[in-house]
C-alpha cells in the first residue's frame, strides 16, 4: 500500500511500470539497462474516492492519456531502482494535492465606505469631464 494522506493509501497493485532505456547519465550503461521508469494508474479504475479522481485528472494535464490513463515517467537517476522511487514519488506529490478540497469562496459584498467612495470618484471624474466642454460665448 502507498500511503498518500492520513485517510488515503492506493494499493500497489493498481499500479503498472515499465522499463525502458534511458538517455542520459550512466555512461555505458545506457545503452544496456533499462533504467528509465513508465508508471501507469489507470484514474477510473482505481480504488481513489471520485472527487480525488476529478481533481487529479484536472491537476494531470498532457500526463493523461484519451484513456484515462496517468502516466509518470522518471529517467533522471543512473539506477531504475532511483527512478522507479522518483516516479513514485511524483505520483504521492500529485495524489496529495489532489485529495486537498480546495477552499470554497464566500462571497463577500464591498461595504457602504467603499460604496461611497467610488460614487464620489465616478462623480469627481464626470465633473471634469463636464468642465471640458467649451462654454457658449455671449
Amino acid at each position: 500500500m502507498i500511503v498518500i494522506t492520513e485517510g488515503l493509501s492506493l494499493d500497489e497493485r493498481e499500479l503498472e511500470e515499465q522499463f525502458s532505456r534511458a538517455s542520459g547519465p550512466g555512461g555505458q550503461n545506457v545503452n544496456k539497462l533499462e533504467t528509465a521508469v513508465e508508471l501507469r494508474l489507470n484514474v477510473q479504475a482505481s480504488s481513489l474516492p471520485d472527487p480525488v479522481k476529478v481533481r487529479l485528472m484536472r491537476l494531470a494535464g498532457r500526463r493523461m492519456t484519451a484513456d484515462g490513463i496517468l502516466v509518470i515517467q522518471a529517467r533522471e537517476h543512473r539506477t531504475q531502482h532511483r527512478n522507479r522511487e522518483a516516479a513514485r514519488a511524483r505520483l504521492v506529490a500529485l495524489l496529495q494535492q489532489a485529495a486537498r478540497r480546495p477552499a470554497t469562496r464566500r462571497p463577500t459584498k464591498p461595504s457602504v465606505r467603499d460604496r461611497e467612495t467610488r460614487l464620489a470618484a465616478k462623480h469627481h471624474r464626470s465633473e471634469i469631464k463636464r468642465e471640458r466642454h467649451t462654454k457658449e460665448d455671449a
